[in-house]
């Protein structure tokens, strides 16, 4: 099974929701009848404005779900929604919402670990489940940015049978080279597809340079979208995995009992 992917590699406008909802709406026709699956990078509703979020976020994720919904459904595009500012009752999150091809909702995903350089946790509360869901009839699973420096949490989403990993980030320019290593390590050792997505431009405090990437289950970088404003397509051979599961059956190796 062959499935196409866009990588939506956007530049988000700081605090300007509208601006932001709008953009992805473009990128979404853009892709239209191309591929199976786009994929947006994380909080591009508003950016990282931590500060401004009780007037700025999506109450409930409203917004943004009643946008995907009807953008999946119109284009015939499955959804992996990065990731939005929410607010629920009293708390905010950093939320993830992903849509199949109908306009139905398929996963939501609260992000789990909250990044201090950044005072994501001084504003945001975080989830406390994993994200596992079939998109485009692959068993797939998702996190947010931080989650991949956690690889016993990343384990914990894919010893479910995942194929693709989807990451969706706001990574800044001084760490991309670990973004890379991680997400290569992250491949190897589930022996999955990781499908990556990252922001490129600017808030207050950090640049951005996307380096958005599919990588194999060995590891190898099929794609990789560079530094500037994108939509990159690429195709990935779902084939692959079973091949590389046989040979190193890492998953039936596995001996949790002894895993603390």
């Amino acid at each position: 099974m062959k499935l196409k992917i866009a990588l939506a590699q956007i530049d988000i406008a700081f605090g300007q929701p509208t601006v932001n909802f709008a953009k992805v709406e473009d990128f979404i026709a853009r892709a239209s009848g191309k591929v199976d699956v786009i994929v947006f990078p994380e909080m591009w509703n508003t950016g990282y404005a931590l500060s401004e979020l009780t007037e700025l976020s999506d109450k409930e994720g409203k917004f943004t779900q009643n946008l995907l919904a009807r953008l999946a459904k119109k284009y015939q595009i499955n959804c992996v929604g990065g990731s939005v500012s929410t607010q629920k009752a009293e708390k905010f999150y950093n939320t993830s919402y992903i849509f199949d091809t109908s306009g139905n909702l398929v996963s939501t995903y609260d992000k789990v670990h909250l990044f201090g350089p950044m005072n994501e946790e001084k504003f945001i509360a975080a989830g406390n489940r994993e994200n596992q869901f079939e998109l485009a009839g692959v068993p797939s699973a998702s996190v947010i940015c931080y989650d991949i420096r956690f690889p016993e949490w990343l384990r914990t989403n894919m010893s479910q049978g995942a194929k693709i990993l989807y990451v969706v980030a706001e990574w800044p320019v001084q760490r991309v080279r670990q973004w890379k290593i991680l997400l290569q390590a992250r491949a190897i050792e589930n022996q999955a597809f990781v499908v990556a997505v990252n922001r490129v431009g600017s808030d207050l405090n950090n640049q951005f340079n996307g380096h958005s990437l599919i990588i194999s289950p060995l590891g190898e970088i099929i794609v990789n979208a560079g530094e500037n404003e994108t939509l990159c397509f690429a195709e990935i051979d779902l084939s692959e995995i079973d091949s590389v599961r046989g040979e190193i059956p890492v998953f039936s190796d596995r001996r949790p009992e002894l895993y603390h």
